[in-house]
């Protein structure tokens, strides 16, 4: 496995994965409601385009496909993390954060984990702040505010 740093021609492979991980991967701890409220079949591809530019991105690699993503703002606020359903536990994940941690130098790093990733991020040392419920596209699921 490799792990580059995103390139614009990358932005649909990615939204594509997003939206594949989160109604498979996701499905175990989430109703069908949130899953479509959270990774909507189109997504804005100028807007995905935009964030990830701006964050520190990173794509995971393996034998020339696309495996996963994560990106991290400068504040150390980790946006994204996926890896598609068929590379789970086989540290694509682990490999991203590595690179975005080391790439981006931060006091405190956080992030939004949902139910499903929790356990990932206990396992690297991240604690959980609060339980939250946010709203998204008018319905109400359930993540962690999280911190190393």
């Amino acid at each position: 496995m490799t792990v580059r740093r995103y390139r614009a021609g990358d932005c649909r492979t990615l939204t594509r994965l997003f939206y594949e991980t989160v109604h498979s991967v996701n499905a175990r701890d989430y109703t069908p409601e949130q899953l479509d409220a959270w990774a909507p079949a189109v997504p804005d591809a100028g807007e995905w385009d935009r964030s990830l530019r701006a964050h520190t991105c990173f794509v995971a690699e393996e034998n020339g496909a696309v495996v996963g993503f994560g990106d991290m703002d400068p504040s150390g606020y980790l946006d994204r993390l996926y890896v598609s359903k068929d590379f789970q536990g086989r540290g694509a994940a682990s490999a991203l954060c590595d690179a975005l941690e080391a790439a981006v130098r931060a006091a405190r790093y956080t992030t939004h984990a949902s139910i499903t990733a929790r356990p990932f991020f206990e396992k690297r040392g991240w604690r959980v702040v609060k339980e939250q419920s946010v709203e998204r596209r008018g319905v109400t699921m359930t993540n962690f505010v999280m911190e190393k």
